[in-house]
């Protein structure tokens, strides 16, 4: 039987503009190196058989000199500019894809772990999806227009939704293929992430697998902050 492949696409193409100042969010410096660096260098370490690296236009000779030949990742295999939604660039990259499973992750969330990318890996296979993700910890309301709590869903079963989601291929490029066929673009908003486009456009149920809670999104200074002491310990 064939071995199954597996694909990280590693999205690193937006501004970053909650982060303040020139230089964009991905390039920043985090202990001496580049924010995309950490991301890169777990998966590197992984047992994903390729990379596919999503920048911003424009960017894609500085990120192959200065990130990716400047520190050996060379599982990276294709590096492609971003569009302009997030769901543009993922679907940039699947079509650069061949692949049985694929492994959709932000750059900025630096602190991906190998354990979790082992524990998306192998439910993947199982479920055919796997979204990594915690409980949360905290109550969770849900409010109208004005304001004012409507609900307040059992925190037992809030997850809070990290990156990697991981789907068959198949499946997540047919659901992306029935988006973009039958969501106007002023309509797209409304995607915020891959899960919603498997639960929106796809009959595959959307599975949860365990994530870590330093698993963070960073995108302030403040997550800098966090970032680096999470990194000391």
């Amino acid at each position: 039987m064939r071995k199954k492949s597996f694909t990280a696409v590693v999205l690193a193409g937006g501004s970053g503009k909650r982060m303040g100042g020139k230089t964009k969010k991905q390039y920043l410096l985090l202990n001496k190196k580049p924010l995309l660096y950490y991301s890169l260098k777990t998966f590197q370490e992984s047992p994903v058989d390729e990379i596919v690296l999503v920048v911003p236009k424009g960017d894609v000779s500085y990120c192959e000199k200065e990130i990716v030949l400047k520190y050996g990742f060379d599982k990276v295999t294709s590096i492609i500019e971003g569009g302009e939604e997030r769901y543009d660039s993922v679907y940039a990259a699947l079509s650069e894809t061949d692949t049985d499973y694929i492994l959709i992750h932000d750059g900025a969330r630096a602190l991906i772990t190998e354990e979790v990318i082992k524990r998306c890996m192998e439910d993947v296979v199982t479920y055919g999806s796997a979204v990594a993700g915690v409980p949360s910890k905290d109550t969770v309301k849900i409010v109208n227009d004005f304001g004012t709590v409507s609900e307040t869903p059992d925190r037992s079963k809030v997850w809070i939704v990290q990156t990697p989601q991981c789907f068959e291929t198949d499946a997540i490029w047919d659901a992306y293929d029935r988006m973009m066929d039958s969501l106007p673009y002023e309509e797209r908003k409304i995607i915020t992430d891959d899960a919603m486009v498997m639960e929106t456009f796809s009959e595959m149920p959307v599975h949860m697998t365990l994530g870590d809670y330093t698993n963070i999104k960073i995108t302030t200074p403040d997550d800098m902050i966090l970032a680096e002491d999470i990194l000391k310990k």
